[in-house]
Formats: C-alpha cells, structure tokens, sequence
C-alpha cells in the first residue's frame, strides 16, 4: 500500500478538493482506495456523505483504537473513508501522551495495507506533530501550491523542514487554483516547474465547477466529468501514480 497525504501548510489550497478528487480518480483507475480525513473540520467526510462521528473520538483513535472499524463505504467502487469529527482538533495532544506518537498514524494505517493499494490522508494546515506523524507514515506529500508568493513561501518552508528531519517523504507539489489570464501567475508557474522539487506538470484551474462541489457533495467526476477540472485531476493521479510505483 502506498500513502500518501494531501498536505500544506498554508490553509485554504485546495488540499480536501484535492484528496477528494484524486481518490476517486485512483479508485475510478481501479485501485483500492482508503481516504483518512484528519482535518477536525472533516470537509472530506462531508463531500463524501458520510456521517462525521468517530466512535470514542480522537483520544480512543490514538490511545487503543483500530482503524479499520471506523472505515465506511462510499458511492463509488473501491473508496472507502475514515472519517473526521470534531474531536479531531485535539490529535496533537493525544498523539503528544502517546509512546511514538510521530509513528502513531503510521501503525494506525499498517493492519490495513494488505486491504488497500492507496491510503490518502486529508491534512489540517500547518506543522504540528499531527503532520510529523504524517510525514513519517507517508510516502509521499502531495502539496497543493497556489501561484501567489506566500504559497511559495511555504513550500520553501516545508521542503526545508523535511530536509532538516530527515527521512522524509517524497514531495509532490502541484498547481492548484491556476487562472491563466494573470500574468504573475503564469510567472511563477514557470518558476515552480523549474523549482526543487519541481511542480507536477498538471495544474488544476481556477473553476466555478470546482466550487459546485459543496453543493453537490461529490467528486468532480460525477457531476461534471468532461470539465477541465475534472479532466486536469484525472491527468494529475497520473502524474503521481507514475511516480509512486
């Protein structure tokens, strides 16, 4: 099982669109898919219809629980989600009273890697130990960039936190939210696509269908498939795929 973790540290990125839409997409190409939402705003549970209630909340999760029962069915074929509830704003502290807790996550999803291929975790914003237990169960961040200078910023800071800690996983960032008529994105496009690590070559457009998504409560694909959007996620699973096998 590969897992992977749609992560940044700057809010507001496109991180739960992005761990939405590129699961269904892995599961669409046939693969088994696992989705863990860890953000305690539980975005990703709420696309997926799923009710938000974790049994015994975070504090049993971290301390003796299994993840496998708290696992649901979706809609679409080969996705399941583990989902978040509120409680899930208190993991840093539960994972600080456990013993390993930057393993934690890690040995939380191992029972279930014969049962999956792909395991995607929905990450809250910033650096905390919920994110160094992420780091360390991951291989590989999938880091949705925005072409503004702060998003930058913060993937310069992430990659050198990971290169000061290491091992650390791969990283994968890629362009989220692209508008083509501004010229100062376009720039810094250029610039990601040439940066260390270099940007994914499939960037997602800044799309009003991509917004329908609170409404719809569903991955992309089921209710606009033939959009750019829907099509630049299909292309950019690939783009990851291609590197993580």
């Amino acid at each position: 099982m590969k897992t992977l973790a749609t992560y940044s540290i700057k809010g507001g990125v496109g991180k739960t669109t992005a761990a939405v839409n590129l699961a269904h997409e892995a599961a669409a190409q046939g693969a088994r898919v696992l989705l863990w939402d860890i953000d305690p705003q539980g975005a990703a549970t709420y696309f997926f219809r799923i009710r938000p209630v974790v049994k015994g909340g975070a504090a049993k999760l971290i301390d003796k629980g299994a993840l496998g029962r708290h696992v649901r069915a979706t809609d679409q074929p080969g996705l399941n989600v583990v989902p978040a509830d509120f409680s899930m704003r208190h993991l840093d502290l539960h994972l600080d009273d456990a013993k390993h807790p930057r393993r934690r996550l890690g040995a939380l999803l191992e029972p279930l890697s014969a049962d999956y291929d792909v395991a995607m975790i929905d990450c809250p914003a910033g650096i905390t130990l919920a994110s160094e237990s992420v780091f360390a169960a991951a291989d590989a961040l999938v880091v949705p960039t925005i072409p503004t200078t702060l998003s930058k910023r913060t993937l310069d800071q992430l990659t050198e936190h990971l290169a000061a800690h290491p091992p650390a996983p791969l990283v994968l960032p890629f362009i989220s939210m692209f508008d083509r008529r501004k010229r100062l994105q376009r720039e810094l496009v250029a610039k990601l696509a040439t940066g260390s690590p270099p940007s994914l070559p499939t960037a997602i457009p800044n799309a009003s269908v991509v917004e329908l998504m609170g409404l719809e409560r569903a991955p992309l694909a089921t209710y606009a498939p033939t959009s750019p959007a829907a099509t630049a996620f299909r292309t950019l699973w690939q783009d990851i795929a291609q590197r993580i096998w």
